[in-house]
């Protein structure tokens, strides 16, 4: 039985809410990634022989939750990282930052450079070697106690960008984001995939997909009824 919750599926895609804190794909961990739980859930549903194929098509965080969608077929895959590369497909995220911005809503740019060896992202300038452009736009949906609700349109999809462009351009970490700037809260990271959108790769149709993020132990709670208004 899986324990993870679909919101979609045909012969072409599969459309889940990813948990807080499994990572998509294999690590160094080596623990059960979501990838291969899938593959496994399928092949023991469906009683297929072999390997199961599933494309990873995009990624979140570990500590991150929300809507991810997987390919089912080669062509598919192919199709769905097109989207991605060309930016039509869209992710939306929720996320409660330390503070509150000076601006309502903005759109910040910056180039970003990771380390491999320590997994971690910094600001760079834009011609230092390895550098890539990040963009996201962001809209402040509530502030309350020293802490914002933050809706992020994310424009292109960098290893640990929105982490990073709150807390070095806003100066605003995510809450408990300790690796990037809050040393005072604890608990799951708050920072959800909380909107999908994009074509279905055979059909073209444009499918939209929402989830609210798991309160349960989650400074989500906070802003519970805001979300709740934002997603109708």
């Amino acid at each position: 039985m899986l324990d993870l919750k679909i919101l979609y599926e045909d012969n072409h895609i599969i459309v889940v809410v990813k948990p807080y804190n499994i990572s998509v794909q294999e690590d160094e961990t080596k623990d059960l990634d979501l990838l291969t739980k899938l593959k496994n859930f399928i092949k023991q549903r469906d009683n297929k022989p072999g390997n199961v194929f599933l494309g990873l098509v995009h990624r979140l965080d570990r500590p991150t939750g929300g809507v991810m969608v997987f390919a089912k077929t080669s062509k598919a895959a192919a199709r769905l990282t097109k989207q991605l590369k060309e930016h039509s497909l869209n992710k939306k995220y929720l996320t409660v930052i330390n503070g509150k911005p000076q601006q309502k809503f903005d759109k910040l740019t910056t180039y970003l450079k990771k380390d491999e060896k320590t997994n971690t992202v910094s600001i760079v300038p834009k011609l230092e070697k390895g550098s890539k452009e990040a963009s996201l736009e962001y809209n402040v949906i509530s502030s309350k106690k020293g802490l914002s609700l933050v809706e992020i349109n994310l424009i292109t999809g960098r290893s640990h960008q929105i982490r990073v462009q709150m807390s070095g351009q806003l100066n605003a970490p995510v809450f408990a984001d300790f690796k990037y700037g809050d040393k005072t809260h604890k608990g799951n990271l708050a920072l959800w995939a909380y909107k999908l959108t994009f074509n279905h790769p055979i059909t073209k149709q444009t499918l939209v997909f929402v989830a609210e993020p798991d309160y349960n132990n989650s400074v989500f709670i906070n802003f519970k009824n805001e979300i709740e208004k934002l997603i109708k």
